[in-house]
């Protein structure tokens, strides 16, 4: 209506493993709707000649530059009317900075912004650095997730143990969007969710407190160790105005992007959310006032993260996805290569997909674990029942389709669902989105309604939690 003053608008973002994503909401009659959206790719990649190859690190201005290149491309008029910013990332990666020049803030086309200032590089959730041996060497810590390579505490022991030098120069540390977080409220000590705190290890998620009698007695650095809240609670406030966004503006506590993206399409307790991409992910709530064993068990497929208002989610999160079927793809095309013959990968696609619809049924049994498991990593695929009148493309394509998704349902077996009283599946992620046969299997091996077409969109969590 004329002369009403217009809606606030909440910023999310999300500080991904290759991109920066930055969405505005207004709510709605229908609940908060997407105005705008920006993502950039952080092209951060950068080498480690301490952990040598197997360390994965990225540039912190790479990140904050990608940041700073979303935010730029909002609308101003937009993100003045901003009230609220909900920030997400990556999870068990650690970045190091100078509690006082950690950033200084400049001046850009679009208002005061800050860059890096005395800040190590980010040690991602990819980094390998931390052998078993090294692993196995460590206190065990009282949490209900197993330790692993990639981890913040993890990551600490390693600098501790190979380079304490490194330590000594830095007095703070949080994720990647912890650092955010901080850099933005001027924290003097870095807030971290339980969520992030959970998956960095050596944290109790029952008590919300950090394992610090057993990281006193081995000399691990506490001091360098976050505070920690409850998510979806506000961390601060902008100390100053930001591409435009007011000063004042509430900036909620960091959260695991894993967690935002399942916000974002989780409508109901009763829903399952099923990604297939890359990899898979079939996850569903716990009921109310469910906790996690005191012992995380190695061999189960099943993780539990912290979710919101003291929830957990239960993740069966499989290293087994649209990976499978690129990779057949790709073996397909060498072999015809091999034969003389040229085709396009895209076209074996098609006409592999074509050829499973094509059948309905195949008696070729495919375990197709060709990049092993977290809980089994030394179990790889196998193909059994096989007859000759199953080794069409269309059977064998027909099988793999099927076994990616058994293979999930393994993990999370539907009995276990039902208890947890899930009356519904949504299906999304992009191997799912162009694969029909994959979603018939899905429907065959799942005896619950499945939704297609939901999104999932950790900027767009992390803002509808504000």
């Amino acid at each position: 209506a004329a002369g009403r003053p217009a809606p606030a608008c909440v910023l999310g973002i999300d500080l991904g493993t290759t991109s920066v994503k930055a969405a505005l909401l207004v709510g709605a009659e229908r609940g908060p709707v997407v105005v705008e959206s920006c993502s950039r790719e952080t092209q951060a990649h950068t080498s480690s000649p301490e952990a040598g190859p197997q360390g994965v690190e990225q540039n912190v201005w790479g990140i904050i530059r990608a940041l700073n290149e979303c935010l730029a491309a909002l609308p101003q008029q937009q993100l003045q009317r901003v009230s609220h910013i909900g920030i997400s990332g990556q999870m068990h990666g650690i970045v190091f900075w100078k509690r006082d020049k950690g950033c200084k803030w400049t001046e850009c086309g679009t208002g005061p912004t800050f860059e890096p200032q005395e800040v190590s590089h980010l040690i991602t959730w990819q980094d390998g650095r931390c052998s078993p041996t090294f692993l196995s060497s460590l206190p065990l810590p009282q949490s209900h997730i197993s330790l692993a390579t990639g981890f913040g505490c993890a990551t600490v022991y390693w600098y501790l143990k190979k380079s304490p030098g490194f330590l000594k120069s830095y007095e703070a540390a949080g994720t990647i969007h912890d650092y955010v977080v901080a850099m933005l409220c001027d924290l003097k000590k870095p807030l971290m969710s339980v969520q992030n705190a959970a998956s960095w290890g050596y944290f109790n998620s029952k008590t919300k407190s950090w394992n610090t009698d057993i990281l006193k007695k081995s000399g691990f650095p506490v001091h360098l160790l976050p505070e920690v809240g409850d998510p979806g609670s506000i961390a601060g406030r902008t100390i100053c105005s930001w591409h435009g966004i007011p000063k004042g503006a509430k900036v909620g506590i960091a959260l695991g992007d894993f967690q935002c993206s399942v916000y974002s399409c989780l409508a109901e307790r009763t829903d399952a959310v099923l990604n297939i991409s890359t990899s898979a992910q079939l996850t569903v709530s716990m009921p109310l006032g469910f906790h996690p064993p005191e012992t995380p068990d190695p061999s189960s497929a099943i993780t539990y993260f912290p979710y919101f208002n003291g929830d957990y989610l239960a993740v069966a999160a499989s290293l087994n996805g649209g990976n499978v079927l690129a990779t057949f793809v790709d073996m397909v095309a060498r072999w015809t290569e091999e034969l003389g013959l040229q085709v396009q990968e895209s076209a074996i696609y098609t006409k592999i997909i074509e050829a499973a619809l094509a059948q309905n049924d195949s008696k070729l049994s495919v375990h197709p674990t060709i990049f092993g498991e977290r809980h089994i990593p030394e179990q790889l695929a196998s193909v059994t029942n096989i007859a000759v009148s199953d080794l069409s493309l269309g059977h064998v394509t027909r099988a793999l389709c099927r076994g990616i998704v058994e293979n999930l349902c393994s993990m999370l077996p539907v009995q276990h669902l039902m208890e947890t009283g899930v009356r519904r599946i949504l299906g999304s992620g992009s191997a799912l989105a162009r694969n029909e046969v994959l979603r018939q299997e899905v429907e065959r091996v799942f005896p619950f309604p499945v939704v297609y077409g939901k999104d999932v969109d950790a900027a767009v969590g992390a803002a509808m939690v504000m």
